[in-house]
């Protein structure tokens, strides 16, 4: 793969894309977005990558947005496309089969900001900045902006964040639940790399199901989220991972899960 707009790499279980433009904030252009699909077909095809870390290079942005220089060639057309396009690329990440965790090392700003909303958890540094500015360009979020904020934060604050268009620092991100943990800058990635590292040591199998029932339940009334459970349940019990894990208890020894 081009290491050119994405960085994309693996160390064991632990994949990392990097969002590689910090002379413009790692600004969001069509080559970053084909890098990312192209990243998610080979995570989805490697069988040995249990979590993905996403992040940005440099010192000041995670992703600022989109690239200004194409966001002002769009048409209605073109840019219902685009969005149509993002959408379907976020979605897949958010229901992948592994978790994610976005590593927040500056400003996620716009298609920035829905990216790490995508994500499964999100680490930020201390320097961290977020914020979904579309309404002061006179548009709105287009790549899952304004439907999984209000599921994150509440309607009512997702509104206010969407319709002013402010900046909110690290450390309200987290009071409002945006963010999962604040980190000091140095310690961003290594904290992520622990967490990742931690999400790697459960069943595979496990965490497919515990995704499945987390994102498809959330989306539905309780009964059937809950008949949701139980299905994802039965499928981990008809895994090799759940008796490795209940003889691993039973033989006070650490599980050795191999995701079948």
């Amino acid at each position: 793969m081009s290491a050119q707009e994405i960085v994309f790499k693996k160390d064991q279980a632990i994949a990392t894309i990097t969002f590689n433009r910090p002379d413009v904030h790692n600004a969001l252009n069509t080559a970053m977005v084909d890098g990312l699909e192209r990243a998610l077909d080979e995570i989805e095809q490697d069988k040995n990558v249990r979590c993905l870390i996403l992040t940005g290079a440099g010192e000041k942005s995670f992703l600022s947005g989109s690239d200004i220089k194409e966001l002002s060639q769009r048409t209605p057309l073109n840019s219902i496309e685009t969005s149509v396009k993002r959408q379907g690329l976020l979605n897949r990440m958010h229901g992948m089969a592994i978790p994610s965790i976005a590593g927040i090392n500056g400003y996620a700003y716009g298609v920035g900001c829905e990216i790490a909303l995508a994500c499964t958890l999100r680490v930020a540094s201390e320097e961290a900045k977020m914020c979904q500015p579309e309404i002061n360009l006179g548009i709105i979020p287009g790549a899952g902006g304004t439907q999984r904020l209000p599921r994150l934060v509440g309607k009512a604050r997702a509104a206010e964040l969407i319709l002013t268009g402010k900046i909110i620092d690290a450390e309200e991100a987290y009071r409002i639940g945006l963010v999962n943990k604040v980190v000091p800058a140095a310690r961003l990635m290594d904290e992520c790399r622990e967490w990742a590292r931690t999400l790697c040591e459960k069943s595979p199998t496990a965490m497919k199901y515990a995704l499945r029932a987390i994102n498809e339940g959330f989306e539905v009334d309780l009964a059937t989220g809950l008949r949701i459970e139980g299905l994802c349940l039965g499928a981990c019990f008809a895994s090799k991972d759940s008796r490795e894990g209940l003889t691993a208890f039973l033989e006070k020894r650490k599980p050795k899960y191999k995701g079948k």
